[in-house]
C-alpha cells in the first residue's frame, strides 16, 4: 500500500511541477538569452522517480546557460533536495558509502548508488564550509561563564599519493596517515566549590580538517567568535602538549587560560618514573601515587627536582629521562592544576579526545579505508556540522535564494559558484 501510494504521489507531484512549468515559461527571457525549447530531466525525490520537462535558455554572448525549473526547485544533478540532504546525512554518519545506500534504502526507501552518494557529499561539503565560515558572530552574545577551546591531532589512514614524501612513524620513516586536526568549543558555568564543572547542555561545536596549523588556527578563532567568545568572563584553552597546539593558542587566543590536558601530564610522569627507577619495579608503582598527588597540588618544582637527582647513569636511559625533564620544565606554567581545579576549571581534554573518536574515527579509520584529502575534508565538513548541530540551519543557507550555485554531479564532483 505504501508503494502505491508513493507511486500515486510522484505521479501528482511530476504533474503539478510540469504544470507549473507551463505557466513559468512563458516568463521574459533575461537580456541576450534564447528559448531553446524543452529539455526532460528524471529526476529522483522522497516519491519516487518523476520526469520533468523544463524550457532551455542560452545566451551565446557569455556562451551560458540555465534551466529555471532547476533553479527553483533545487534539483541538485538529478536529485531533489530533500533526497541530496539525506545522502549527505547518511553518507556521513554509515560506516561506509555503500552501508549509507543500504541505510537509505532500508530506513528512506530511496535507492542510490553509494558512488552517488559519495559524489554527493564531494559536490555539497564546500558549500556547507563556505557557509559555515560565513556565519556572523551574534550582535548581543549570551554571557557564558568560562568558554573552553580544546584542540587535538589524530591520523586517518591515507592512499599513498596523499603520503609521497612525508614523514611518519613507520619503521622506514615513512608516513601511513594524515593528521586530521579537531577543536571542541564549549561553555560551562563554575561549579559550587568541591564540584566539578559540567558542559552546558548542546553547547559543543567542532571544527576539523586537514590543513597546517596556521589555517586551522584561523577557522577555530573564527568558530570561537561565531560562538561569542567575546562575551565569555574566561577563556580557558586545553590542549596535549604538541608544540603546534600551544603555538595555534599563542597566536589566536592571547590571554587564555593555557591548561596542559592532566591525563597527558601523568601519562609523561609515569614515563618518566619508570625510566628513572625501572620500568615496573616496586619503586616506580610506589612513588607514581605521590608524585601524581604532587602533580595535582601545584609541586612540578619538587618533581623536576628529585628527578634531576636521581638521573639514571646509562646514557640512553638519561637521555630520554631528560627529554620528560624537558617535558615538565616547558609546561610547566601550564600544570597549576590545584589552581585550576580551585577556580572551577576542566583539567582534561577529554571532550576533544572523544571527538577524535566520535567525530573523526568512527567514519574515517573503518578497516581498510584509504582517504583522499578532499574526500576526507568533505565528510569532515558535514560531520562536524551535523556533531555541532548546524546541518540543517546550513543546508538552507544554501538554497540558491540565498546563494547562486551550480553543482554538476555528472562531471568531475566539484562545486561552481556564479
Amino acid at each position: 500500500m505504501l508503494t502505491a501510494l508513493k507511486e500515486d504521489g510522484a505521479r501528482l507531484l511530476e504533474g503539478l511541477i510540469n504544470e507549473f512549468n507551463q505557466r513559468a515559461s512563458k516568463q521574459a527571457l533575461e537580456p541576450g538569452e534564447q528559448n531553446y525549447g524543452w529539455r526532460r530531466i528524471t529526476v529522483l525525490t522522497l516519491l519516487g522517480m518523476i520526469c520533468v520537462r523544463r524550457p532551455y535558455y542560452y545566451n551565446e554572448a557569455i556562451k551560458q546557460g540555465r534551466f529555471p525549473l532547476d533553479r527553483a526547485l533545487w534539483l541538485i544533478g538529478g536529485y531533489s533536495s530533500s533526497v541530496a540532504k539525506m545522502m549527505c546525512q547518511v553518507g556521513a554518519l554509515s560506516p561506509s558509502f555503500k552501508a549509507a545506500s543500504q541505510d537509505l534504502q532500508t530506513y528512506a526507501g530511496v535507492s542510490v548508488p553509494g558512488r552517488q552518494i559519495q559524489r554527493m557529499i564531494l559536490a555539497m561539503g564546500p558549500l556547507i564550509a563556505l557557509k559555515r565560515n560565513e556565519l556572523p558572530p551574534p550582535s548581543k552574545p549570551r554571557p557564558v561563564e568560562v568558554m573552553c577551546v580544546s584542540v587535538d591531532g589524530t591520523g586517518v589512514p591515507a592512499r599513498p599519493d596523499e603520503l609521497a614524501g612525508r614523514k611518519g612513524k613507520q619503521p622506514d620513516g615513512s608516513a601511513r596517515t594524515r593528521e586530521v586536526k579537531l577543536a571542541a568549543i564549549f561553555t560551562h558555568s563554575l561549579p559550587k566549590e568541591g564540584d566539578r564543572p559540567f558542559r552546558d547542555i548542546d553547547s559543543t561545536s567542532y571544527i576539523a580538517d586537514i590543513v597546517e596549523s596556521v589555517e586551522f588556527g584561523i577557522r577555530v578563532r573564527r568558530e570561537a567568535f561565531q560562538r561569542g567568545i567575546t562575551a565569555a568572563k574566561t577563556v580557558v584553552f586545553l590542549g596535549d602538549g604538541a608544540k603546534w597546539v600551544w603555538e595555534l593558542a599563542r597566536i589566536n587566543f592571547v590571554g587564555a587560560v593555557c591548561i596542559l590536558d592532566f591525563y597527558h601530564a601523568a601519562e609523561h610522569l609515569s614515563k618518566l618514573i619508570n625510566l628513572l627507577y625501572g620500568e615496573g619495579s616496586q619503586k616506580s608503582k610506589k612513588l607514581f601515587p605521590h608524585w601524581r598527588r604532587a602533580l595535582l597540588r601545584n609541586h612540578i618544582g619538587w618533581i623536576i627536582s628529585l628527578a634531576k637527582r636521581d638521573l639514571p647513569d646509562a646514557q640512553k636511559a638519561r637521555k630520554a629521562a631528560q627529554e620528560q625533564i624537558d617535558y615538565f620544565e616547558n609546561n610547566r606554567l601550564r600544570m597549576q592544576y590545584k589552581t585550576y581545579l580551585q577556580a572551577g576549571y576542566f583539567i582534561g581534554s577529554g571532550v576533544v579526545e572523544a571527538g577524535c573518536k566520535s567525530v573523526v574515527g568512527q567514519r574515517l579509520k573503518q578497516s581498510g579505508m584509504r582517504w583522499s584529502v578532499k574526500g576526507a575534508r568533505q565528510i569532515l565538513n558535514i560531520r562536524c556540522a551535523l556533531a555541532s548541530g548546524l546541518f540543517d540551519s546550513l543546508w538552507d543557507a544554501c538554497y540558491p535564494h540565498n546563494s547562486k550555485i551550480v553543482i554538476d554531479l555528472n562531471s568531475s564532483p566539484q562545486l561552481c559558484l556564479n
